[in-house]
């Protein structure tokens, strides 16, 4: 199995990222002119889908996923691309890539309170490091899910790795639990 390790960013100085919201009518009529890639990045499966919970929500928004579980969550899809799961050990994120540069994939840990996943799939006339795209109608050149963080997540040490070219994988361990015995 290939895998590729992204790096993990704990400091982001992208001003005004993700002020633009979308909103649900203006995402209907962006989809209603897209092709096939636009489907695969922002489709119902997809974790960057505002669809992907059963009613609209802004990627950009922070979600608390790992308060749900992804049979509740997921229940009404067939084959989603996502899924989540924690072990004693850790949390764990997976889901599939839409065909996308893997090299424009930015994973960031915001305060320790947020996770956010972004990328490019529109390359258009701008150059892959501009960081402008972020900061208007983000869905024409890129994606993003945002994602709030469990409390007890050790997050300076979270790791990300792109598997087979295809699936994300992002690992956050928990905090360890300091256990002390009283004599008696």
């Amino acid at each position: 199995m290939a895998s590729m390790r992204l790096e993990v960013v704990f400091e982001d100085h992208t001003p005004h990222k993700w002020r633009v919201p979308l909103k649900e009518d203006v995402f209907g009529a962006f989809m209603a002119k897209g092709g096939l890639v636009m489907h695969k990045v922002f489709g119902n499966k997809s974790l960057f889908g505002p669809l992907l919970f059963k009613k609209f929500f802004d990627p950009s928004d922070a979600f608390p996923l790992w308060e749900f579980e992804p049979g509740v969550l997921l229940a009404d899809l067939q084959n989603p691309c996502v899924d989540w799961f924690q072990t004693e050990a850790c949390y764990v994120l997976k889901t599939e890539l839409p065909d996308i540069e893997k090299s424009s994939i930015r994973v960031y840990v915001e305060n320790g309170k947020v996770m956010e996943i972004s990328g490019l799939w529109n390359h258009k006339g701008e150059s892959r490091a501009s960081p402008d795209w972020q900061s208007g109608k983000w869905w024409e050149r890129g994606f993003v899910r945002r994602l709030e963080l469990p409390e007890n997540v050790d997050w300076k040490k979270t790791e990300a790795h792109v598997n087979n070219d295809t699936i994300l994988d992002i690992r956050l361990p928990k905090l360890q639990q300091n256990v002390t015995l009283k004599e008696g």
